[in-house]
C-alpha cells in the first residue's frame, strides 16, 4: 500500500477490507454466567434462522458497506463486487479478503478477468489481495462483526424475533464509524506486497 499512498489519499484508489458474516438466531444468546455447582438450562430456538452479510470496511474513513445475501457463494460474491464498484464511482478498488473457496472460484476469477481485461495491473478496476490462510487476525472486519454481535446481545431481552435481530444488527452496522487499532494495521508502513 505504501507505493500507492498518493492514489489512496487522492481517493483514486479505494482500499476495502472484506469479509462475510453469518448472523444466526443463536448469536443472540451469547454467554451465560452462573454458579459452577448448578446446571443452567438455556432454551434453544430455531437456529436455522440465519442471514449472511457481505461487508467491506473503507480503510480511510472506517465506513462499512453492508449487503445482505442468502449465502456466501460465487454468485453473491460477484454481485457484491458489482455493488462495491457502484459505490465507488471513478475509483479503482484494492480489496483485501480471505481465501474463501468462493473468492477463488472460477466464476469470480473469470469476472475479475473480464473487469480488468486489457488493462495493465496498475490500472485494474479491482485488485484483490488475499490474507494469510487461517489468520482472521489479519482482517480488521472480524473485529467489526464481533462488535456488532456483542452490541445486539446487550438487548437480547428486547429482541423477540429474528427479523428484529437482523434490523438491530444492520442498524448498528450502518450507524457506526469504526476506528480501532487493527483497522490501521496496514498503514503506509505495511509489509503486505501485491
Amino acid at each position: 500500500m505504501a507505493s500507492n499512498t498518493e492514489e489512496i489519499e487522492a481517493r483514486r484508489l479505494r482500499v476495502l477490507l472484506i469479509d462475510e458474516c453469518h448472523l444466526l438466531w443463536g448469536d443472540l444468546t451469547g454467554y451465560v454466567w452462573g454458579r459452577t455447582d448448578q446446571e443452567i438450562a438455556v432454551g434453544v430456538v430455531n437456529e436455522r434462522d440465519k442471514q449472511t452479510y457481505y461487508g467491506a470496511v473503507d480503510y480511510l474513513n472506517g465506513k462499512l458497506l453492508l449487503k445482505a445475501y442468502n449465502a456466501g457463494n460465487s454468485d453473491n460474491t460477484i454481485d457484491y463486487l458489482h455493488y462495491l464498484l457502484d459505490q465507488s464511482p471513478n475509483q479503482r478498488l484494492l480489496l483485501f479478503w480471505d481465501g474463501a473457496s468462493y473468492h477463488r472460484s472460477h466464476l469470480v476469477q473469470n469476472f475479475l478477468g473480464e473487469i480488468n481485461q486489457g488493462l495493465p495491473q496498475e490500472q485494474w478496476k479491482i485488485h484483490c489481495v488475499r490474507f494469510a490462510p487461517n489468520c482472521p487476525s489479519q482482517n480488521p472486519i472480524e473485529d467489526i462483526w464481533l462488535q456488532a454481535k456483542t452490541w445486539v446481545r446487550r438487548f437480547c431481552a428486547l429482541i423477540p424475533t429474528f427479523s428484529h435481530l437482523k434490523w438491530m444488527f444492520e442498524w448498528f452496522m450502518r450507524n457506526t464509524t469504526f476506528d480501532f487499532l487493527s483497522l490501521q494495521m496496514y498503514g503506509v508502513f505495511s509489509e503486505i506486497k501485491y
